[in-house]
């Protein structure tokens, strides 16, 4: 089964990266076609420094190297290392009809937050769905955030398919609900966008001062809590067993727990769990050139299966003459 996702090089990548995509790809590589790869055509949505966007992209590249993927068992590349993709977005987007883009969630939440509107951000479903389309995947991991974004893909792929013949793999979403939705330190979704995240590799003394700032409810130490409507237990729990987590919910409903003991262990729990994969991130960033040409010989890889799917796309629509 081909297995494909990305993630953004927007900022420094967090728990919920990691849990909701990052770990699942790195133990897909071991039985499963795997392709991973750094969407920074996505990026340019939001990042507008040409230096910071070309340091995050390494940044990732290097995270996701320490954590385990594995050129030699998974193609591992930079979306605009491939640029058959952007020509396959054109392609789509002719036969995207405007009111699927239009009903999109993060479009609308985005502009409610601010964020100043422009094609790109509109059209960011058409690339996904290029993203997806050009490499023939079955099954996509994401949050859930992504989800309606998804199934744009499988709707601009079905009524592609149905216009000009199949051509298209229709991909299935792949959505634990164990990590569908991981939340920050202010209980919303944990985003690098929303400045609410916990970094895979910040400082201890960072890491301590986000773990410190998890929102938490105002129950009186001496009553019982809620571990399902508190962050700070949806968090914690992404490192614990089945065991684990039910007696960690056990002490949440036994009165005298306090948040800010949680917090403490939470700290070292993180740190603990990072640790092995410090030294292998350091190496990677002093070696730049290294990654560089990984991710180069991930992309050639990428290029190969891209071109087939992009020739059956323009023979389809009639370019091929």
């Amino acid at each position: 089964m081909r297995i494909l996702s990305g993630i953004q090089p927007s900022g420094q990548l967090h728990l919920g990266n990691y849990f909701a995509m990052m770990k699942r790809m790195i133990e897909f590589q071991e039985d499963h076609e795997l392709f991973c790869f750094l969407v920074n055509y996505h990026a340019l949505t939001t990042v507008t420094d040409s230096e910071l966007l070309r340091k995050q992209t390494l940044d990732a590249a290097c995270d996701f190297l320490a954590l385990g993927i594995d050129p030699e068992k998974s193609i591992f590349w930079v979306q605009s290392d491939v640029p058959q993709v952007t020509e396959l977005t054109w392609i789509l987007s002719n036969s995207t009809p405007m009111g699927l883009l239009e009903r999109a969630h993060s479009y609308k939440d985005k502009l409610a937050k601010g964020v100043s509107p422009n094609h790109g951000l509109f059209a960011y479903p058409v690339l996904m769905a290029a993203d997806i389309l050009l490499y023939g995947a079955d099954r996509v991991p994401v949050g859930k955030d992504q989800k309606q974004h998804l199934e744009m893909t499988r709707d601009i792929a079905i009524r592609f398919n149905q216009t000009y013949g199949e051509v298209f793999v229709i991909p299935e979403p792949d959505i634990p609900d164990s990590v569908a939705l991981v939340p920050g330190i202010d209980g919303q979704k944990m985003s690098k966008s929303y400045g609410n995240t916990i970094d895979l590799f910040c400082e201890r003394g960072v890491l301590k001062k986000r773990v410190m700032s998890v929102v938490t409810d105002a129950t009186p130490i001496e009553e019982p809590k809620n571990p399902d409507t508190c962050a700070l237990f949806a968090i914690y729990s992404l490192f614990l067993d089945e065991k684990g987590r039910k007696d960690l919910a056990d002490r949440y409903h036994t009165p005298g727990l306090k948040y800010s003991t949680i917090k403490k262990e939470l700290i070292d729990v993180i740190w603990n769990y990072f640790e092995p994969y410090r030294t292998k991130r350091q190496e990677f960033a002093q070696d730049p050139e290294r990654v560089r040409r990984i991710l180069l010989q991930g992309a050639d890889k990428a290029q190969a299966v891209a071109a087939t799917y992009l020739q059956k796309a323009r023979a389809a629509v009639g370019l091929n003459y």
